[in-house]
């Protein structure tokens, strides 16, 4: 089972009845090449991930996990469906649509993507 698999594993739960998943991604809000200041923040919990799940209804924001990828804590905001996270570009692709500043890694530019296009 690779991360998506898992990711969508555990973000069926936050679903409403009826409503369909499109997309599951994973974000930071700090931008992970500042070296040993990056690590600091890790550890001192500044550095936070999060989950985005997007449905056919409206797009989650939720706490993830520092240590492994996967799970999601708790639902921190909900944003509109409406609105476009993307174009995502470049390794590490910075967003504030979401309301925090997001870091996207290239790995999940394509899930940014088929969320913009099911807008």
């Amino acid at each position: 089972m690779d991360i998506r698999d898992k990711l969508k594993a555990n973000a069926e739960p936050l679903l409403q009845p009826g409503e369909e998943l499109q997309a599951v991604f994973r974000a930071q809000t700090v931008y992970p090449y500042l070296g040993p200041i990056s690590a600091l923040l890790i550890l001192v919990g500044s550095a936070v991930y999060r989950v985005v799940v997007v449905t056919d209804r409206r797009i989650l924001m939720c706490r993830g996990d520092r240590v492994t990828m996967a799970p999601i804590h708790e639902v921190l905001a909900e944003v509109p469906r409406q609105t476009m996270m993307g174009p995502a570009h470049g390794l590490w692709y910075r967003t504030d649509s979401l309301g925090d500043r997001l870091y996207i890694n290239r790995s999940f530019h394509a899930e940014v993507a088929a969320a913009d296009a099911a807008i």
